[in-house]
C-alpha cells in the first residue's frame, strides 16, 4: 500500500474560471506534493474579465464539509481564502479552533479580486482581524489588504512595518507582506515574525496574466508547512514556485489570464 502524501485543506470560494480560489488552491497543492481537499464557502461566476456574481453557501453546508473531511481524513495544514461575510468569518473561525493542536493555518485575507471586484463585505474585515488573525500561523496580505486588515492607513513604507506589527500583536505568528502590487524590477515580499524580518525577492515578470497569484502563494506555503518545512523555508519555497508560475502565466479569455500552476511540469516535458 502506498503511503498517503501530506493533507492540506483549503477553505475558500470557487472560481468558475479556474484561475483563483479553490481551483487554484488544489492545482498548487498537487504541484507541490500534497493531497488537496476543500471546503467551499462561496460560489462565484467569474472569468478573465471579472466577477459577475457571488453566492455564499449556508453555514451548515460549510460546517458539514469541514467535519466530513477533518473527522475522517484529517489535515496536516489549512489554508483559508474568500470568506465573504462577517458571519462566514465567524463560522470558519469556530471550525479552525477545533483543529488538533499544531496544525498550521495559512490565512489569505482576500478582499478584492484581481479585477477589482469586492469579495469581502466591509464589516467582515473587522471580523477577520478579531476572529481569524489570532489563529493564523502565517497571514499573507498584499498591499491592498494590509491596511484594512490591520486597521492602519498606509502612507509610507514605515506604515507597512507598523501594520505588520499590529497584526503580530493581534495574534498572528507570522505576517508575510506581499509586494506584488509595488513597483520596481523586483517583487519583494517581507516576512515578519517575533524578532524576525526577512525579505524574499525575485525578478518581476513582464506578464499581465497573474490571476490567482495570492491564492496560489498561500496554498503553496501551506503545502510546504504540511511537508514539515518551517515557516521561512516554506515561504522561500513558495516564492520560488509562484515566481515561476507568474512568469509562465498565459492568456485566457479576453482579460487577465491565470498563472501557470503546472509550469514546472511543462518545462520538464520540453526537455
Amino acid at each position: 500500500m502506498n503511503a498517503a502524501p501530506p493533507r492540506v485543506l483549503t477553505i475558500a470560494g470557487s472560481d468558475s474560471g479556474g484561475g483563483a480560489g479553490i481551483q487554484a488552491d488544489l492545482k498548487a497543492m498537487l504541484a507541490n506534493g500534497v493531497h488537496g481537499m476543500s471546503v467551499v464557502t462561496a460560489i462565484t461566476a467569474q472569468n478573465s474579465i471579472g466577477v459577475q456574481g457571488a453566492w455564499e453557501l449556508p453555514a451548515e453546508q460549510v460546517v458539514g464539509q469541514f467535519r466530513s473531511v477533518v473527522d475522517d481524513i484529517g489535515v496536516d495544514a489549512v489554508k483559508t481564502g474568500m470568506l465573504a461575510s462577517a458571519g462566514m468569518v465567524r463560522v470558519v473561525a469556530g471550525l479552525l479552533r477545533t483543529l488538533p493542536a499544531g496544525v498550521p493555518v495559512v490565512v489569505d485575507p482576500v478582499s478584492v479580486s484581481k479585477h477589482g471586484d469586492a469579495l469581502l463585505a466591509e464589516d467582515a474585515m473587522v471580523a477577520v482581524r478579531e476572529e481569524i488573525v489570532p489563529l493564523a500561523t502565517v497571514l499573507t496580505p498584499n498591499l491592498t489588504e494590509l491596511g484594512p486588515v490591520a486597521g492602519v492607513e498606509l502612507r509610507s513604507v514605515e506604515d507597512r512595518e507598523l501594520a505588520a506589527k499590529v497584526l503580530l500583536d493581534a495574534g498572528a505568528s507570522w505576517v508575510l507582506v506581499k509586494g506584488g502590487h509595488d513597483s520596481g524590477s523586483l517583487a519583494v515580499d517581507v516576512l515578519h515574525g517575533d524578532g524576525v524580518r526577512m525579505e524574499f525577492s525575485a525578478p518581476r515578470a513582464d506578464n499581465r496574466h497573474t490571476h490567482g497569484t495570492g491564492c496560489t502563494l498561500a496554498s503553496t506555503i501551506a503545502s510546504y508547512l504540511a511537508r514539515g518545512y518551517d515557516v521561512p523555508a516554506a515561504v522561500g519555497a513558495a516564492k520560488d514556485y509562484i515566481s515561476g508560475a507568474v512568469a509562465a502565466g498565459f492568456a485566457l479569455g479576453g482579460g487577465i489570464g491565470p498563472v501557470d500552476h503546472a509550469w514546472q511540469f511543462r518545462n520538464r516535458s520540453d526537455q
